[in-house]
């Protein structure tokens, strides 16, 4: 009964997709182990879903035989340990994100600035590198969620895309952070001030937004109907834009008879992976991070914290030598 909406209706999808019609016709105390264990093998080698996805599958029938275990219809859950089985056995992984290099941040970047077309996109994505929203926090955000003479922005709830009641056509709606961590402030960088203020002026003579979704108004992103953009069009927009980028780097690398600098494929959440890693490159202090990037645990800031150091290391190692001297 206390399900978000936005988490109900994922879990519908879920089922309704790879649960219902097939394993789903099965009755609960006839199933075992190795049943689950097939099932699971089913999916991702027949139906070629990702490690990922069958994670979101095994979250809806895990706790479904745990309420079987304490009702008595079970002894034991028999989707206890097939996860950890399946991810030893299968050789597959859940995709590990990587963090766009320096350089390739800046091409990227700078692609944007410069092109006839995507320019305007660039203030969003600006927003996006250099204060690590999350893309729902990012595209929440209003007007009154800024603080010029401060220099901070309050991220305080985020909108979510999903189908609603039951139908086909997904819709925005706000949500608040599932924990107290997701509710916090980050610092502006100068360059987002810029950002933010090349919005307001361009609204200033074009008109705001004037969306009004779940009672809340003023949003700072504008699409060209004059609505908030959805987080699937922005992934769209990235793709879109790496692929010509990579088009007009080959041949710009080919004349000048250099390797280009290929953008890989990437999306809104790698932008937020890449804040995160260039502040943990420049700051050393994980509650800090952790409060700026919203982690609810502090075993996520360390993964990426451990990711970003490790290119360091050499480096560490030569300022070491000379300091040590013992030769």
């Amino acid at each position: 009964y206390n399900l978000r909406e936005s988490t109900r209706s994922s879990y519908l999808y879920t089922y309704d997709h790879y649960v219902r019609d097939t394993f789903g016709q099965k009755r609960i105390a006839e199933i075992k182990y190795s049943h689950v264990l097939q099932f699971y093998y089913y999916l991702l080698n027949q139906q070629g879903i990702s490690l990922g996805t069958l994670d979101s599958v095994h979250c809806l029938l895990h706790p479904t035989f745990q309420l079987a275990v304490r009702d008595e219809i079970i002894r034991k859950n028999p989707t206890d340990g097939v996860m950890k089985e399946i991810s030893r056995e299968s050789g597959k992984n859940r995709g590990v994100r990587h963090a766009l290099t320096i350089e390739q941040q800046r091409c990227f970047m700078e692609y944007i600035a410069n092109h006839p077309i995507y320019y305007h996109w660039w203030p969003m994505f600006t927003i996006l590198l250099g204060t690590g929203c999350r893309i729902g926090e990012a595209l929440g955000l209003r007007w009154k969620d800024l603080d010029f003479e401060k220099r901070v922005i309050s991220i305080n709830h985020s909108l979510v895309y999903y189908p609603a009641n039951g139908s086909n056509k997904c819709v925005l709606r706000v949500s608040l952070p599932k924990t107290d961590a997701g509710i916090r402030t980050i610092p502006m960088l100068d360059i987002v001030k810029d950002a933010f203020e090349m919005l307001y002026e361009e609204q200033k003579e074009n008109g705001f937004n004037e969306t009004e979704i779940d009672g809340m108004t003023g949003f700072i992103f504008c699409n060209r109907f004059g609505s908030v953009p959805n987080p699937q069009t922005v992934n769209h927009t990235i793709k879109r834009i790496a692929n010509n980028y990579n088009a007009d780097e080959v041949v710009r690398a080919k004349k000048e008879h250099r390797d280009p600098i290929i953008l890989p494929n990437f999306s809104c959440h790698h932008l937020r992976h890449t804040f995160c890693t260039r502040l943990c490159e420049n700051e050393t202090n994980l509650k800090v991070i952790q409060s700026i990037m919203g982690h609810k645990n502090i075993e996520t800031t360390l993964d990426i914290y451990a990711e970003a150091t490790e290119k360091k290391k050499q480096e560490s190692f030569e300022n070491l030598a000379a300091k040590l001297d013992i030769f």
